[in-house]
């Protein structure tokens, strides 16, 4: 708990200044932002490599790491004053095995694979799927935050969920505190590598 008072009292100080998130208040940021990363987390394995993409101010790539610290944990951002934030809050954290990229998932080496890959409001079901597929190992997890959408979203995409041998392993629906709107995560699993 105190890590996570540390990340959020340095989200909100830093968020004045340089607008990380579109919220400015602590409890919005609390469910909207911590709840809402950490919800799937019973579902994804504790320990392996997760890359978070387009990570942003750390959602929900840091949520998820300091809830299981063994799972060594890149945070892919192209965006410089976030980078400079994730890497302040890892170094008052303390945080180990967690580290950030500078960049963007298509100059990533494709030849790199995760075992969990994350993406929460990154693009279009599609165009994230194309980015984040390949980077997931085989037997590998990819954990999309779909929103409110997701059913007609994943109906568009079956035929690229099947022609990157992804299949859907959990489906997440859920209401956040105060939010009328359904959300949705979802986790697919790789079943085999693309040749």
């Amino acid at each position: 708990m105190d890590l996570f008072r540390i990340y959020l009292e340095e989200l909100w100080s830093w968020n004045r200044k340089f607008n990380l998130t579109g919220l400015e208040d602590r409890g919005r940021m609390v469910v909207e932002l911590f709840l809402d990363s950490l919800l799937p987390s019973p579902f994804v394995p504790g320990e392996g490599d997760l890359l978070d993409v387009g990570s942003g101010a750390g959602f929900p790539g840091l949520p998820l790491k300091i809830h299981c610290p063994l799972r060594h944990t890149f945070l892919l951002e192209p965006n410089s004053k976030k980078v400079s934030f994730l890497r302040h809050v890892i170094r008052l954290t303390k945080l180990r095995g967690v580290e950030t990229i500078k960049g963007r998932v298509e100059h990533l080496p494709r030849e790199v694979r995760y075992d969990t890959v994350t993406a929460r409001a990154l693009a279009e079901l599609g165009k994230t799927l194309e980015c984040c597929a390949p980077l997931v190992k085989q037997g590998g997890l990819l954990l999309l935050y779909l929103g409110a959408r997701a059913e007609e979203h994943l109906k568009e995409s079956e035929r690229l969920v099947a022609d990157h041998h992804l299949r859907v392993a959990k489906r997440l629906s859920y209401a956040l505190p105060g939010k009328r709107s359904e959300r949705h995560t979802v986790i697919f699993q790789k079943e085999r590598e693309i040749v």
